[in-house]
C-alpha cells in the first residue's frame, strides 16, 4: 500500500461511518414521525433511538423539518441531475419527461439504500397531512419549479424573466407530477414501477388534455380506465 493509499484509507472509513450515522438518524426520525406524529416527536427521542447526542443530530440536519424532507431532497436532486444530462436535441417537455422517467429507473435502489420505499410512501402521506410540513412542501415545490424553469431556459438559450414558455412548461409538468404523486400515495401498489407507469401514462396525456376534444370516445375511455371521471 502506498503512502497515499494509507492516508486515504482512514478518511474513507470516517466517511462511511458518517454516512451510516446520518442514515440511522434519518431512518429513526422518519419512523418516529410516522408512528407518533411529526409535531409530537422530539430531537431527543430521535437521538435516543440511535444512541447519539443532540450535537450529532444537528451536525447532519439543521432541524426536524430538514430530516422530514431529506429523502424528497434526494429525489429532487436525482431528477435535476438527469435533466442536466438530457441532450440539447430534445424538446423542453421531452427532456423533462425523459429526465423524470430515467431518474426513476434507479430511484428505488437509491431510496432503499437508506429507507424502504414503503416508509418513503408513508412519509409522503405524513407530509401531506401535517399542516406545517404541507406548507413547507408547497414552498419547496415553488422553489423547485423556479430552478427547473431556469434550467430549461438555459438549455434553450432563453431569458426566463422575459420569455414565459419555460415557466409555463414547467408549471404544466409539475401539475402532472403532483397529481400522479397523490394518486400513487392513495393506491395499493406502492412500488416504484407503479409510480413510473402511472406518471408516464399521465404525462403522455398532457398534450391531448390541453389541445384535444374531451368529448371524443378516446378521451372518455382514458378517464374511465384511470378512474378520473368526475361524475
Amino acid at each position: 500500500m502506498t503512502d497515499g493509499q494509507r492516508a486515504a484509507h482512514p478518511a474513507g472509513l470516517r466517511e462511511r461511518k458518517k454516512r451510516r450515522t446520518r442514515d440511522a438518524l434519518l431512518h429513526a426520525a422518519l419512523d418516529l414521525f410516522n408512528a407518533q406524529g411529526y409535531e409530537r416527536t422530539t430531537v431527543d427521542e430521535i437521538v435516543d433511538a440511535v444512541e447519539v447526542s443532540q450535537r450529532t443530530f444537528f451536525r447532519y440536519f439543521a432541524s426536524k423539518e430538514e430530516a422530514a424532507f431529506a429523502i424528497q431532497e434526494m429525489v429532487e436532486s436525482h431528477f435535476l441531475s438527469e435533466l442536466r444530462r438530457r441532450p440539447a436535441s430534445e424538446t423542453p417537455f421531452e427532456a423533462l419527461r425523459r429526465a423524470v422517467l430515467c431518474s426513476w429507473n434507479t430511484l428505488g435502489e437509491v431510496i432503499e439504500a437508506i429507507v424502504t420505499v414503503e416508509l418513503h410512501l408513508r412519509t409522503y402521506r405524513m407530509i401531506e397531512s401535517t399542516p406545517p410540513l404541507h406548507a413547507a412542501h408547497l414552498r419547496r415545490s415553488i422553489d423547485l419549479e423556479n430552478r427547473v424553469a431556469r434550467l430549461i431556459a438555459e438549455r434553450e438559450g432563453l431569458d426566463v424573466e422575459t420569455d414565459p414558455r419555460p415557466r409555463v412548461a414547467v408549471a404544466a409538468f409539475s401539475g402532472v407530477m403532483r397529481v400522479t404523486g397523490q394518486l400513487w400515495g392513495q393506491g395499493r401498489d406502492t412500488g416504484m414501477e407503479s409510480l413510473r407507469t402511472l406518471t408516464e401514462a399521465y404525462l403522455d396525456q398532457l398534450g391531448p388534455a390541453l389541445a384535444g376534444n374531451w368529448r371524443t370516445e378516446a378521451g372518455a375511455g382514458l378517464g374511465q380506465r384511470h378512474g378520473t371521471g368526475l361524475g
